[in-house]
């Protein structure tokens, strides 16, 4: 076949292959989205509950009302990812994110790895959403319209609840988990344009919540809370002082995972040599400005060690004011926020999966673009299935973190590439450059190595699990049916 082994595993894309690859044969994506259309794909995939929760959990377990400079420094950290995004995106204006940048670079074995991870990432980062969506909905149906769902058709078989006599009984399924996957994939199959139009829609929905909810509390704040402004350090590393705000910067790092997806989109942007950089690091600044706000008017309301084992501190801090109705409001943006986030995280978990089968490293069957909506509707149907099936029939607490572990080991390659395409490609188009080039891409290595590490032990062992599994369709399947590696068997051939 394609020559030894190493060989194999070494084998790249060169960059004028996948610039062409995108922008021919009869599988190409429609370029539809401009520059405010990714701002608003980054800003529905980042902004979520993680703004409503943990930025209790970060104020009232570390930083105190230094949350918000826990928030810049977080923000920084995913900068060094997000300016290295941006070059490659530009330079490489094709689906599949950090897959096809890791092809590009480091050969098609890393880029199987990584494809493979983030097939997974999106995947559960979806069912995981769509579980909280589900419960959020329910919620917000029963408190604010009376409307009770059957408790059987809102819970996994594998969760109990209690009945009316005080029994104990297991769920079905999580039926609206499922309905909300469902949806999602249904309207990314009808068209890129259409899932982006939706998607800014509840954007301007959740952005006009949560300024509702800044403004009013802005007027009930009690300068008295910001007081210490940088809580005395308790001499537990992690538990307030300068190492409390580094430690609730790695606790609300999590909170801006998702602006990688942006691009995802690539070969569906209009001028994604200047719009994908928009996009990205645009999202991410705003993003930053909406957080550090909201970080600050929650610790001005309510004192930070009043937080303390809240399970709902943003309610604790509108009970601060006279509009009760503002609970409600909440809910609302965060059932907008979720909606979003499982949009674009099925969007990029179905682009890297086409991706990945026009290389032929997966079947072609689902590299096929529909001929009227333009879209690799096949991909988006197969994971319809999968993903809510997970949704659907696994309880929150089996979905883990797996979407925190695979984005940061995403986003160590993506430094990576940049610096291996520099010395490699010093000549290639750059229409954004990553500044201080090695410098910024070593920061963001360090910055997203720490992070993971941090991670427990069973999240480390579910990723391994999935990468052996990975492995054994790679060498069974893949290697054999690489669609470089064929052209370079044939040319040796002939």
């Amino acid at each position: 076949m394609a020559g030894g082994l190493a060989d194999d595993l070494i084998r790249t894309k060169s960059l004028e292959r996948l610039n062409s690859d995108a922008e021919g044969g009869e599988n190409k994506l429609e370029r539809t989205l401009g520059p405010w259309s990714l701002i608003a794909l980054g800003i529905g995939a980042v902004i979520g509950a993680g703004l409503f929760s943990l930025t209790g959990i970060a104020a009232a377990e570390h930083a105190g009302p230094a949350v918000v400079i826990s928030f810049a420094i977080a923000s920084i950290a995913c900068a060094f990812a997000g300016m290295c995004y941006s070059e490659l995106a530009g330079m490489i204006p094709v689906a599949g994110s950090a897959y096809t940048y890791a092809y590009a670079t480091m050969g098609e074995f890393v880029a199987w790895i990584i494809g493979w991870d983030l097939v997974l990432e999106y995947a559960v980062g979806a069912a995981t959403v769509s579980v909280s969506w589900s419960s959020y909905v329910t919620r917000f149906l029963r408190d604010s319209l009376g409307l009770n769902l059957p408790a059987s058709l809102v819970h996994s078989p594998f969760e109990t609840y209690k009945l009316a006599d005080g029994t104990m009984a297991h769920g079905l399924v999580n039926l609206p988990a499922i309905l909300i996957i469902v949806a999602a994939s249904a309207l990314l199959m009808i068209g890129i344009r259409e899932s982006a139009r939706v998607n800014a829609v509840i954007v301007l929905v959740k952005l006009a919540v949560v300024a509702v909810v800044v403004g009013v509390g802005l007027f009930y704040i009690k300068a008295q809370n910001y007081v210490p402004f940088i809580p005395e350090n308790t001499g537990t590393f992690g538990e307030y002082g300068w190492s409390g705000i580094m430690r609730g910067a790695g606790v609300v790092f999590f909170a801006y995972v998702g602006f990688d997806a942006v691009s995802t989109a690539a070969q569906e942007a209009k001028n994604p040599q200047r719009n994908m950089m928009i996009g990205i690091l645009g999202s991410l600044a705003i993003c930053t400005v909406i957080y550090i706000a909201f970080a600050g008017v929650l610790t001005g309301l309510v004192h930070y060690d009043q937080m303390k084992g809240d399970a709902a501190p943003v309610n604790t801090a509108i009970a601060q004011t006279p509009f009760p109705w503002l609970r409600s409001l909440v809910t609302l943006g965060v059932i907008a926020g979720f909606s979003t986030v499982i949009l674009v995280l099925l969007l990029g978990q179905s682009r890297v999966f086409y991706s990945m089968s026009q290389d032929r490293l997966l079947p072609g069957f689902f590299s096929k673009i529909h001929p009227t909506w333009k879209t690799p509707y096949r991909s988006n149907l197969f994971f319809m299935v999968f993903t809510s099936a997970l949704g659907g029939f696994l309880p929150i607490s089996q979905l883990g973190h797996m979407t925190s572990i695979g984005t940061l080991l995403a986003f160590m390659l993506v430094c990576t590439g940049v610096i291996i395409l520099r010395r490699t490609q010093p000549d290639a188009r750059r229409d954004y450059r990553t500044p201080l080039v090695p410098l910024v891409p070593i920061l963001g290595i360090l910055s997203c190595f720490a992070m993971m590490v941090s991670l427990d032990g069973e999240t480390w062992l579910r990723l391994v699990v999935w990468l052996v599994i990975g492995l054994v369709i790679y060498f069974t399947w893949s290697r054999r049916h690489s669609r470089i590696g064929r052209e370079e068997a044939g040319q040796r051939v002939g």
